[in-house]
C-alpha cells in the first residue's frame, strides 16, 4: 500500500469513529488551528521568504491574517450554519417537520497551490473541518519550503488522522487521484483543473475547481484616473503579479493609455521605490520555469515601463506594454506574472465585446465614475467575481461567496460558503402516523375529484398566504377526519 493509500485509508477510519462530528470537536481543531499561526509565525514567514520573497509583513497581510479572520468567522457561526435549517411547507406538509440537515460529506481532498500556500490551502482545510469532513491535504510542491513547514506542523496543531499532510509532486498528486474521495477542492491552472475532473468522474467525485483566466480590467473615461491607476497597480504587482484574481490586462480608450502608463509609473515608485529589486515588499518569480515562460510573452511586445529582469534571481520588475494587440502572445494565456498589457478599445461597448470574446474569468474589474458603466458591464458579462473601482479586495469580504465560472472554475468557499460547499445539505421530513385521510388524494383510485384537489393544494396554496394556508388546513382537518370516519365504517 502507498504513502497516499495508508494516508487515505487511516482518514477514512478515523472520519467512520465519528469523532469528527460533534461541534465542540470541531471548535477544538479550528482553535488549534489558529493557534498555530499564532505560535509558529515565524516559522511560516521564514518559509515563504525562501519561496517567494515575501516580508514578514506581507506574508501576514495577505496570508494568515485572513485565514485568522475566517477560523474566528468559523467558530462564532458553526453552530448556526451546522443547525437544521426550516424550510417552506405546503398543505400536504403543514403538520409535518421539514427541513435541510448539513452533514459531513466525508473525506475530502485538498489541493493548493503555491502563489499563496497557505491562504488557498488551509482556507478550505477551514470548511472542511466545520463540515465535520477528514481532509487529505496536499500542499504545492512548487513552494518547496512551505510545503516542508505545513507537513512538520499541521499533524502537531490538529488530528494527524483526520487531516493527514501529504507532500510530492506530480505522482503523488496522480497517485491520491486513484483513490476514492468524497470531495475534491483544487486551486490552480484550468489544464491541471480538467485532469482533476477526469480523475474524479471515475468515482462520480464531485469537485470545487478554484481556477483562474485573464481577468479584464476596464478603465472609462470618466473616473478618476489616478487613483484607478493606484489601485490596478496594486492589485496587479502584489506578489509579483502571481495572484490567481490580478488585474490581467487593462482596456482603456486610446486618448487615455499615455496617462495610465505615466500614473502607473508614479504609484510603482510610490509603492515599490525607483528600485523594486531592492524593495523588501516586491517578490519574486516562484521559479526559473515561470520565469522563462512570463520572459517568453515579451517576445512582440512594446515595453513603456519597467521590463528589467534576472533570471538567476527570479526577478521581473514591474512591467507596463502599451499598445497591445489581441493576437499577442502575452494575450492568449493568463500571465501570472508582473507583465500588464494595455489594450485600446473604442469605448465600453468595444470593452464588452472583447471580454465577451474571451473566456470567463475569475474576476472583472472596471473603473468609473457613471454607474450606468458599471452596470452595463456587471450585466452584459459574465465572470466569477465583479468589482468596480477597487482590484482583488472582495477575496477579503468573507460574505461573498469566491469563485469561478465556466474556465475560470466551479464552486466557490468563504464563511459558510465553504461549509455548505463542504457539506451534504439533506432534505429531512419526519411526517407522524396519523391524520390519513389527509393521504388519500394522493392514493389510488386516482379520479377526477382528487386531480382538483391536488391541483388546489398543490398550485394555487401557495399565494393564500399564512393565514389562508392554515384556514386551508383546518379544512383539510375535517375533510380528513369524515373520509376516515368513512373509511373505517
Amino acid at each position: 500500500m502507498s504513502r497516499e493509500q495508508q494516508a487515505v485509508a487511516r482518514a477514512r477510519k478515523a472520519f467512520n469513529t465519528g469523532r469528527s462530528k460533534p461541534l465542540e470537536y470541531r471548535i477544538i481543531q479550528l482553535k488549534n488551528l489558529k493557534r498555530m499561526f499564532y505560535e509558529k509565525q515565524k516559522m511560516i514567514s521564514d518559509a515563504i521568504k525562501k519561496d517567494l520573497n515575501k516580508s514578514v509583513e506581507v506574508t501576514q497581510l495577505h496570508e494568515t491574517l485572513g485565514i485568522e479572520s475566517e477560523i474566528d468567522l468559523t467558530i462564532r457561526k458553526l453552530k448556526d450554519w451546522a443547525a437544521p435549517r426550516p424550510v417552506e411547507k405546503n398543505l400536504l406538509t403543514m403538520s409535518d417537520t421539514v427541513y435541510v440537515h448539513p452533514e459531513p460529506l466525508g473525506v475530502v481532498l485538498i489541493i493548493g497551490a503555491w502563489n499563496y500556500p497557505w491562504a488557498v490551502t488551509v482556507g478550505p482545510l477551514i470548511g472542511a473541518i466545520a463540515a465535520g469532513n477528514a481532509a487529505v491535504v496536499k500542499p504545492s510542491e512548487v513552494c518547496v519550503h512551505t510545503a516542508k513547514v505545513m507537513e512538520d506542523l499541521l499533524p502537531i496543531y490538529i488530528d494527524k488522522e483526520l487531516y493527514p499532510v501529504v507532500t510530492g509532486g506530480v505522482p503523488e498528486t496522480q497517485e491520491l487521484l486513484r483513490q476514492r474521495f468524497d470531495h475534491i477542492f483544487y486551486t490552480g491552472n484550468s489544464m491541471v483543473g480538467k485532469l482533476i475532473m477526469e480523475a474524479a468522474a471515475k468515482n462520480l467525485t464531485p469537485v470545487t475547481l478554484e481556477l483562474g483566466g485573464k481577468s479584464p480590467c476596464y478603465i472609462d473615461k470618466n473616473c478618476d484616473i489616478t487613483i484607478a491607476c493606484r489601485r490596478t497597480a496594486w492589485g496587479k504587482y502584489t506578489n509579483c503579479g502571481q495572484t490567481c484574481i490580478a488585474p490581467d490586462y487593462i482596456l482603456c480608450e486610446p486618448s487615455m493609455q499615455d496617462r495610465i502608463i505615466e500614473e502607473i509609473k508614479k504609484a510603482l515608485k510610490e509603492f515599490y521605490t525607483d528600485n523594486p529589486k531592492t524593495c523588501a515588499d516586491y517578490g519574486r518569480i516562484i521559479n526559473q520555469r515561470h520565469f522563462k515562460r512570463i520572459m517568453n510573452m515579451l517576445d512582440d511586445c512594446t515595453i513603456a515601463a519597467g521590463g528589467e529582469n534576472d533570471e538567476a534571481n527570479c526577478y521581473i520588475a514591474p512591467t507596463v506594454l502599451r499598445d497591445v494587440k489581441p493576437e499577442a502572445k502575452v494575450m492568449q494565456e493568463e500571465i501570472f506574472g508582473p507583465l500588464l498589457p494595455i489594450i485600446t478599445v473604442g469605448g465600453v461597448d468595444e470593452a464588452i465585446e472583447f471580454i465577451n470574446k474571451g473566456e470567463k474569468p475569475l474576476a472583472l474589474y472596471v473603473f468609473s465614475s457613471d454607474n450606468k458603466v458599471i452596470d452595463r458591464i456587471r450585466d452584459e458579462t459574465s465572470s466569477g467575481g465583479f468589482v468596480a473601482n477597487d482590484c482583488l479586495v472582495h477575496y477579503s469580504i468573507s460574505s461573498l461567496p469566491f469563485g469561478g465560472v465556466g474556465n475560470s472554475g466551479m464552486g466557490c468557499y468563504h464563511g459558510k460558503y465553504s461549509f455548505d460547499q463542504l457539506s451534504h445539505l439533506r432534505g429531512c421530513l419526519i411526517k407522524k402516523l396519523n391524520m390519513e385521510g389527509v393521504n388519500n388524494v394522493r392514493y389510488p383510485p386516482h379520479t377526477p375529484k382528487k386531480l382538483s384537489w391536488a391541483r388546489f393544494i398543490l398550485l394555487k396554496s401557495s399565494s393564500l398566504g399564512w393565514i389562508g394556508r392554515m384556514a386551508m388546513l383546518a379544512i383539510l382537518v375535517v375533510v380528513a377526519a369524515v373520509a376516515l370516519q368513512r373509511y373505517l365504517h
